[in-house]
């Protein structure tokens, strides 16, 4: 062998070494993709029931326990006056005493929240969840259901309300128009398709177990 092509060689070796075991190399563990053997909870506010159809179909594909927040004191059944009360509670910045207890927070490393969003915010009852547990360390997932006007402000005040925590991406439907008197529509094709969303969102997030 000439000296060029044992300096050639040596050259190269080193780099095919590096190829080959970088090739081989055992893929990192991902953060998200450990989250599929966590216990899971996931806590949803609904009024018309379109969030907790959209908590069914996530617990569906993810399990986990389902848990109904409940106020200590319902809100009012007519539309404009949940309106104003709710108005009141953001300015005041009020949080209503939830009847709802969760038992032992701790033992849930990943916490799904759902709710509708009301004046284009969070509504009260959930940043009283929020504000009442530690969430610190937990991986904190967002979904929500709206008019058609969008999540709001929303989704950066679970991030506010979470410093400690992991806040994955949202999910975000339309659900139905109460002002319009479209209560509940998450039922045929709509439930189909928003299934469907579903799915993807928690393939992204590396979720999807079922």
């Amino acid at each position: 062998m000439t000296t060029l092509k044992k300096y050639t060689l040596l050259i190269i070796a080193p780099i095919l070494l590096m190829l080959f075991c970088c090739g081989f190399e055992k893929p990192k563990s991902d953060e998200i993709e450990y989250l599929k053997e966590q216990k899971t909870l996931i806590v949803y506010l609904s009024r018309t029931k379109n969030t907790k159809t959209v908590a069914q179909l996530i617990q569906k594909h993810v399990g986990g326990d389902l848990v109904e927040l409940e106020l200590e004191k319902p809100y009012p059944e007519n539309y404009k006056a949940i309106v104003d009360q709710v108005a009141n509670e953001n300015k005041t910045n009020f949080l209503p005493p939830l009847k709802t207890k969760i038992d032992s927070i701790e033992k849930y490393d990943v916490v799904f929240v759902g709710f509708p969003t009301w004046g284009m915010q969070l509504p009260p009852p959930m940043k009283s969840f929020l504000k009442q547990y530690n969430f610190k360390g937990k991986t904190i997932i967002p979904f929500n259901t709206n008019a058609g006007y969008g999540i709001g402000s929303s989704f950066e005040k679970v991030e506010e309300l979470c410093p400690d925590s992991k806040v994955e991406k949202g999910f975000s439907v339309k659900g139905g128009i109460e002002r319009d008197g479209i209560l509940y529509v998450m039922e045929g094709e709509k439930k189909i398709e928003t299934e469907k969303e579903i799915t993807v969102w928690l393939k992204k997030l590396n979720l999807l177990k079922n």
